[in-house]
């Protein structure tokens, strides 16, 4: 996958934890480190996206369907 620089400013003591991290050879460099965090944190925040589109459906009516389907198909279901 192609790369791309960019420049980002972080506060002293941010920096700090990275290069602590690097030095205790958690990351190979900064730009490691903060490339996995970044990519934890777009993870995180698309996982809390699908939780929140989730919580808007109504369980009953999701159940309600899931079980009309099954009953329907179950005839056509082969013995095992």
């Amino acid at each position: 996958m192609a790369k791309a620089k960019l420049a980002i400013t972080l506060d002293e003591a941010t920096l700090s934890r990275v290069d602590k991290l690097v030095r205790q050879s958690m990351f190979a460099s900064r730009s490691q480190a903060i490339q996995e965090a970044v990519e934890e944190k777009l993870a995180r925040l698309e996982g809390s996206r699908l939780a929140r589109e989730s919580a808007k459906l109504d369980p009953a009516f999701e159940k309600a369907v899931a079980e009309e389907g099954l009953q329907e198909d179950i005839s056509e279901w082969p013995a095992y």
